[in-house]
Parts: C-alpha cells; sequence; structure tokens
C-alpha cells in the first residue's frame, strides 16, 4: 500500500507498517508496538487485505489505539461467502492460464520448490482477475515470505471457519467503515452481511468498476481517494 500511504502523507501523517511474524498474535502485538512507538493515540486504521482483519483484531483487542477503523478489499467474514473466490478468479483467466494456477497452488500446498518464487508467480495471475481495468503498477515490490504468508493463512483461515473472528467485532465500539469494489472476487456481501450484524456503528461504501486493489483502478482510484480521505 505504499502508493496510497504517499498520496495520503500529502495531507495527514501516515505509518506504513510491515509485518514480520509468523503467527496472528504476534503481528498485532508487533502492529500494537509500532503504533504506541510512532503515532499520538488513538489513531485511525485503515487495513487492506489481510490487514483489514488484522485491524479488525488489533481494534477489538485494544479499543483505546483506535479511533476508528476502515476495512479496505476485506476478506468475507464468514467461510461460507469464501467458496466463491476462486472460481471467480479461474472463470477470469484463460484455460492456460487456469491449468498453471491449478499447478502452482499443487506446488504450495505440498511446500515443494522456490515457494517464494511460487507464490509471486501465483500472484501475478490473481491481481490479473482481480482487476477490473487496471493502472499499470510500477514494479514497487517488497520481497515475498512464504513462509510467512502460509503459517499466518491457515491460522486465519481457521479463525474465520471457527466463526471467531467474527467474534471480534462485538468488542468493537468505534465507527468502521468498509471501502470495496464491484469487482472485488470477495464478495462484497461477506463483509457488509456479518458485520451488519455484529457492530454497533459500521458504514458500506461500495465502489464501481473497482477491484481488488482500488488505488491501482483506472475507473475507480479518484473515487477510492474521495472516499478514503473524506473518512480521516
Amino acid at each position: 500500500m505504499a502508493p496510497v500511504a504517499r498520496q495520503l502523507s500529502k495531507n495527514f501523517g501516515i505509518l506504513e507498517p510491515l509485518q514480520t511474524k509468523n503467527t496472528i498474535s504476534s503481528q498485532a502485538e508487533e502492529l500494537k508496538e509500532t503504533i504506541k512507538e510512532n503515532a499520538e493515540t488513538p489513531v485511525i486504521l485503515v487495513g487492506w487485505s489481510w490487514g483489514a482483519w488484522l485491524s479488525f483484531i488489533l481494534t477489538a483487542e485494544n479499543p483505546a489505539l483506535v479511533k476508528k477503523l476502515i476495512l479496505v478489499s476485506s476478506g468475507p467474514f464468514e467461510a461460507k461467502y469464501a467458496k466463491s473466490i476462486m472460481p471467480t478468479r479461474l472463470s477470469r483467466l484463460s484455460d492456460k492460464e487456469q491449468k498453471r494456477v491449478g499447478e502452482l497452488l499443487e506446488i504450495l500446498q505440498r511446500g515443494g520448490g522456490d515457494n517464494d518464487q511460487v507464490l509471486q508467480e501465483f500472484g501475478g495471475y490473481v491481481s490479473k482477475a482481480d482487476s477490473y481495468d487496471p493502472i499499470p503498477n510500477s514494479g514497487e515490490v517488497i520481497g515475498l515470505q512464504a513462509d510467512i504468508y502460509t503459517s499466518v493463512w491457515k491460522e486465519a483461515e481457521e479463525l474465520r471457519k471457527s466463526g471467531k473472528l467474527l467474534d471480534y467485532g462485538r468488542l468493537i465500539t468505534c465507527p468502521v467503515v468498509v471501502i470495496h469494489g464491484d469487482y472485488d472476487p470477495h464478495p462484497y456481501e461477506g463483509v457488509r452481511e456479518p458485520l451488519s450484524r455484529e457492530l454497533k456503528d459500521c458504514k458500506f461504501i461500495l465502489l464501481k468498476k473497482c477491484g481488488y486493489y482500488p488505488w491501482l483502478e483506472k475507473e475507480a482510484k479518484d473515487d477510492f481517494y474521495i472516499a478514503l480521505e473524506k473518512e480521516l
């Protein structure tokens, strides 16, 4: 999210924390310490993708640290909504690309080969499927760490499946804003419906012609920044 951090830094004080730990609890603790050491609390926390879930958990566990929570392109909060994600992605790829994605998934699941490289190639296909009309990326990519991804995602998926992820919502008292693209394969309903039941104060913003990376969408980039800055 470096491009977003840079854009927002023109008008706001910004931190862009990076996660280096391989468990959810240690990532949450790492994020908490980064905030406490480098910011005046309470802060507005903006989380994208996995960062949305991590921010959700941190806010529930440390309500005094966060005055508003903004979830961007969050994964669905209930497992039943996740079943359509991969089929949607594959439907947007060619037969050859679908076959290669299947091969890469098998490699990742069995843990063979250079998993960092495999995850990077897999991410390329996923990004293509997740984008509506993308702006070419500048190539600004930090090194991938497949071991952290594998460890944390396994734990996170189990947290969602058990219902404990959504349970954190009962502990959140600050306002929550959801920003989501209508072309994002992570179904918007899987965020809106569960959170509507659990949160006391939640606002939902659906961006048109927008995929998983709102700041890289030709049609939605401006609307994304307008919506986000309005909430800061």
